[in-house]
C-alpha cells in the first residue's frame, strides 16, 4: 500500500511500483538471490562501530556475573530466568510476562516515532548478517559483481576452493555464535564443562550446540534476508505501526522527480529532478528493494541506500539528502516530527506498565512459598481434644545460600509437626517441598473452614507469613 501511494505521488512509470510479490521472488515464485553491493559512507561507518559494540556485549556478557549469578540467563528447560543477576522462577512468570508486554509497548512507541531504526542498527539478525557474515563474504568472494560472476561460472578447482573457504568460515562463525548463544541458556560455567569434559558426559549439550550451529549456518549462508521478509513479523506490522509522521528511510520524491540520467547540459538537466536514475540505492540494498517506490515491508532501515545516494549526489554536485531519514509529512510539506496523540497514549501506557513493573521488582521477596491442604484427605482427630490437617508447602529459594526453615502457627493456639520430624532445608536457587501437620484445639474450631496464618522462620528471624485454610468438623449447634 505504501509502495502504491509513493508511486502515485511520484508519478513513476516503473512497473515494479505496483509489484504484487516480494522483491526477492520472481514471477514464477522462485527466489532471486540478492548480490548486494558493498556499502560505504558515514552511516555505514557508524553502524560498523555500533556493531563492534554489539559484538563486544554479546561475547562478553556470558562471562559477567552479578550477585554471584550470570548477568543474563534464560534457562528455558529448567524454567529459570536471570536478569541483571536476579533470578526469576515460574512463580514470577507474571513479572516476566509484564516485562515482555512493557517491552512490546516500547517497541510500538519507538516504531511509531522512529520507524525500523531498531532493525537497521541493533537487530542481531541484521548485525550478524551485514556486519559479520556479509563482510566475510566480501573478503573471500569479492564484491557483488565478482560474486555474481562466480555463481554463474562453471565449477573449477578455483571456484570450489573459494566456495569451500566461504562456507567453512560461515560454519565456523556459526559454531562460535552457537556456543555463546547456548551460554545464555545454560550459563558459561556449564558450557565450559561441555567443552572441556568428555562428550559422553554431555551428550544433550553437544547435540544442542550442533543444532544451533546448523540453524545459524542455514540462516546466514542461505536464508539470509528471508528471515526479515518472511519470518520476522515486525516488517509485516509496519502498516499498523507506521503513519505519515513516522521517521523512516525515505526518498524525497518532490526533489528527485522527474528522474532521468545525468546530463552535462545544464538546461536539459534543469527540467529533471535530482535523481539521476543510477540505481545505486537498489544495488546496495540487502533486501533488493527500490527505496524510490516508497516505504516497503522489506526495508530494514539499514541506511545503505542513503550512503549510496549521498555519494552519487557528491559526484554530480547536488546536495545530499535525496534519500534520508524523514517522514512522509516532512517530505510532502516540510513538517517536523510531532508527538502525536497516538504517541502520547503509548507513552502513558508505557509509563503505567513501567511503574507497575518497578513496584513488583522492588517489592519482590527472595523467598516464595505456598501452602495447600493434602487433596482428598479430611481432618484427623488427635485424641479427644485436638484436630489436625495435613499440608504440603512448596518453597522457592531465590538466594545464594541454603536456608533452614521452621514453621510456626501465628494466628491460632496450635502447633506444627513436620511429617518427617525435621526442619525444612531449601537449597540455594532451588525449590523445596515438605509435608507437615497443623494441630489445633478442638474447642478453638467453631466453623467448617478456619483461616490459619503460618510463619516461616530462619532461626529467630521471621521471613514471611503464608495463609491457608484449616478444615474441621461442622460448626457447633
Amino acid at each position: 500500500m505504501a509502495t502504491m501511494m509513493a508511486s502515485e505521488t511520484t508519478g513513476s512509470k516503473n512497473p515494479e511500483s505496483f509489484r504484487d510479490r516480494l522483491a526477492t521472488v520472481d514471477a514464477k515464485g522462485k527466489r532471486k538471490w540478492i548480490f548486494a553491493q558493498k556499502p560505504a559512507g558515514r552511516f555505514y561507518n557508524i553502524r560498523t562501530w555500533v556493531s563492534w559494540g554489539f559484538f563486544a556485549l554479546f561475547f562478553a556478557m556470558p562471562f559477567i556475573k552479578a550477585n554471584g549469578r550470570p548477568l543474563f540467563q534464560f534457562n528455558i528447560p529448567e524454567a529459570k530466568f536471570i536478569i541483571f543477576g536476579k533470578i526469576f522462577w515460574p512463580q514470577d512468570f507474571f513479572i516476566f510476562g509484564l516485562a515482555m508486554v512493557t517491552f512490546i509497548i516500547f517497541i510500538v512507541l519507538f516504531t511509531a516515532a522512529f520507524g525500523r531504526l531498531f532493525c537497521g542498527w541493533v537487530c542481531p539478525q541484521t548485525i550478524f548478517m551485514e556486519m559479520l557474515f556479509r563482510k566475510v563474504e566480501y573478503l573471500i568472494e569479492g564484491d557483488a559483481a565478482k560474486q555474481r560472476l562466480l555463481k554463474n561460472a562453471p565449477w573449477t578447482a578455483r571456484k570450489f576452493r573459494i566456495k569451500a573457504s566461504k562456507h567453512f568460515a560461515f560454519f565456523l562463525l556459526s559454531f562460535i555464535i552457537a556456543n555463546f548463544f547456548l551460554s545464555y541458556i545454560i550459563g558459561m560455567d556449564e558450557l565450559i564443562k561441555i567443552i572441556t569434559e568428555p562428550v559422553t558426559q554431555h551428550v544433550g549439550g553437544f547435540i544442542a550446540i550442533v543444532i544451533f550451529s546448523a540453524v545459524f549456518y542455514g540462516v546466514y549462508a542461505y536464508f539470509r534476508e528471508q528471515a526479515c521478509t518472511v519470518v520476522c513479523p515486525y516488517g509485516r506490522l509496519q502498516s499498523v505501526l507506521l503513519d505519515r509522521n513516522s521517521m523512516v528511510v525515505a526518498y524525497d520524491y518532490k526533489r528527485g522527480e522527474p528522474r532521468g540520467k545525468y546530463k552535462k547540459d545544464k538546461e536539459a538537466q534543469a527540467s529533471l529532478g535530482d535523481c539521476i536514475d543510477c540505481f545505486q540505492c537498489v544495488k546496495v540494498c540487502p533486501t533488493g528493494i527500490d527505496i524510490r517506490n516508497g516505504t516497503q515491508m522489506e526495508c530494514v532501515g539499514c541506511t545503505a541506500c542513503i550512503d549510496a545516494c549521498d555519494k552519487m549526489m557528491d559526484a554530480v554536485d547536488r546536495p545530499r539528502g535525496l534519500v534520508r531519514y524523514a517522514s512522509e509529512n516532512n517530505i510532502s510539506d516540510g513538517s517536523k516530527l510531532r508527538f502525536t496523540g497516538r504517541m502520547k497514549l503509548y507513552s502513558l501506557l508505557l509509563l503505567v506498565l513501567a511503574g507497575i513493573l518497578t513496584t513488583l521488582l522492588v517489592t519482590r521477596k527472595d523467598i516464595g512459598a505456598s501452602i495447600i491442604r493434602a487433596p482428598g484427605i479430611l481432618y484427623q482427630e488427635r485424641g479427644a481434644d485436638s484436630i489436625s490437617n495435613l499440608y504440603t508447602i512448596k518453597i522457592v529459594n531465590k538466594t545464594l545460600k541454603d536456608i533452614p526453615l521452621t514453621l510456626k502457627v501465628e494466628s491460632a493456639p496450635g502447633r506444627i509437626v513436620e511429617a518427617d520430624q525435621q526442619d525444612i532445608l531449601v537449597k540455594k536457587e532451588a525449590q523445596g517441598k515438605a509435608s507437615f501437620f497443623i494441630i489445633l484445639p478442638r474447642n478453638y474450631i467453631s466453623k467448617r473452614k478456619t483461616e490459619v496464618t503460618v510463619g516461616l522462620y530462619e532461626g529467630d528471624r521471621k521471613i514471611m507469613n503464608v495463609k491457608t485454610n484449616f478444615m474441621g468438623p461442622f460448626s457447633k449447634l
